[in-house]
């Protein structure tokens, strides 16, 4: 699975943003997908799943209200729209994919087979 993100940038606190992640090489709809970050000097930290079936969605509590996770099968693209964004959510935001993790490794990084190139969201105070 080759995974592409787009939709970084520079905003205001209080701004929003949509990331985009586009999936290619298998049926998309069979994949656990998710969002983890990772700012300078700190380690990388997961940010919102959804389970393997889809019919979960699982979010850090640091974003839990102001981030929605949302997938289309169809378009093989899972997004994250990020509202009320805050200094602290400044960070490279990494998409993700893996087809056999289980629910209660979702939050660590380790268990995730397939990550994108990262996109860079900054958001200025």
């Amino acid at each position: 699975v080759q995974l592409v993100e787009s939709g970084g940038g520079l905003v205001q606190a209080g701004g929003s943003l949509r990331l985009s992640c586009a999936a290619s090489g298998r049926t998309f709809s069979r994949y656990a997908t998710g969002w983890f970050r990772q700012a300078p000097g700190k380690e990388r930290e997961f940010v919102a799943a959804f389970s393997r079936t889809g019919g979960y969605t699982y979010y850090a509590d640091s974003v839990k209200g102001r981030f929605t996770i949302s997938r289309d099968n169809a378009q093989n693209t899972v997004y994250l729209q990020m509202n009320s964004l805050k200094p602290e959510d400044t960070a490279v935001y990494y998409c993700v994919a893996d087809q056999g993790i289980i629910t209660s490794s979702l939050r660590n990084g380790d268990h995730w087979d397939y990550w994108g190139q990262g996109t860079q969201v900054t958001v200025s105070s």
